[in-house]
């Protein structure tokens, strides 16, 4: 049910995702990341198009942790931030971080290869919700919003697809 890939320029790291949806503790989750007691980041999937997403934004974010140059405090919370097309962290927390209100979660862990089923048990625990397969995570996305957020035009769908369209903003977010 939960998904785990390698990161391709740091193939003893991985990451893995699960979703949930009827998820009845998102305040109480959101309290325990805000107080460092959640080892992963905590997503709101009606943002998502698709994990490889995500994994894009992991895989940016363990990049500039691994030469020291984050924007964030923590590893999780540049993953969300590497989820936003522009360079507001507190923008990126209110669309891409889970709310109060939120029924539904993508739980991102990041780890090496021993410590992968405790890493991600440990937070899949605390989690109060049905899970389902990641891959099932567009079924959850408002695509109206991701692409008034992306600003992603029917034209640009003509000649891509939205997916293309949100990762490439996100990769080009630090140059523009």
């Amino acid at each position: 049910m939960h998904l785990t890939q390698s990161l391709e320029l740091y193939p003893d790291t991985k990451v893995t995702q699960a979703l949930f949806k009827c998820v009845k503790n998102a305040a109480e989750l959101k309290q325990k990341a805000v107080e460092g007691k959640v080892n992963g980041a905590l997503i709101n999937p009606t943002m998502l198009v698709s994990p490889f997403q995500v994994l894009v934004a992991a895989n940016k974010a363990f990049h500039l942790h691994s030469i020291g140059n984050m924007k964030t405090r923590s590893l999780n919370s540049e993953i969300i931030f590497n989820l936003s097309p522009t360079n507001s962290i507190s923008d990126a927390f209110k669309r891409f971080g889970i709310s109060d209100r939120d029924d539904s979660a993508l739980v991102v862990v990041v780890h090496g290869k021993d410590n992968e089923l405790q890493a991600v048990s440990d937070i899949m625990a605390m989690v109060d919700g049905q899970q389902l397969p990641v891959d099932e995570v567009s079924s959850l996305s408002d695509l109206e919003k991701i692409r008034k957020l992306y600003k992603v035009t029917p034209q640009e769908e003509t000649c891509g697809t939205l997916l293309d369209a949100v990762v490439c903003r996100m990769a080009i977010k630090d140059v523009m």
